[in-house]
């Protein structure tokens, strides 16, 4: 049976917060001092941890916390291309038009 979309993102936080579990203690760090050195509750890191649901502001406090606000590169990289910009310094190309025919079928000038 295949995973729903919720499904899939209840499994994302459960991962997430168990790396920033296994991160915590790799720092040798509690979750009282950690908790303390974010600014959130122990409540809201237990959340954060169990991937029980959280803010982006508790996480990034945590991130910070942990000194490993380095990962949001990898998370939301900077665009090194902007596609709106290429196409507003695009200058327009102009038409090559083909010389003009006269009208009328004969040359002009020898209707002597």
């Amino acid at each position: 049976m295949a995973e729903s979309n919720f499904d899939a993102l209840t499994a994302l936080q459960v991962e997430l917060g168990d790396r920033l579990r296994r991160l915590r203690l790799a720092r040798n760090m509690d979750q009282r001092t950690t908790a303390e050195k974010a600014g959130v509750s122990e409540k809201a890191l237990r959340n954060l941890e169990s991937g029980r649901g959280s803010t982006v502001e508790t996480l990034l406090r945590t991130l910070k916390a942990l000194d490993s606000l380095q990962g949001l590169d990898l998370l939301a990289p900077e665009p090194t291309i902007d596609p709106l910009a290429l196409l507003r310094s695009a200058k327009p190309q102009r038409r090559v038009r083909r010389p003009r025919r006269p009208r009328g079928g004969g040359a002009r000038g020898s209707g002597e």
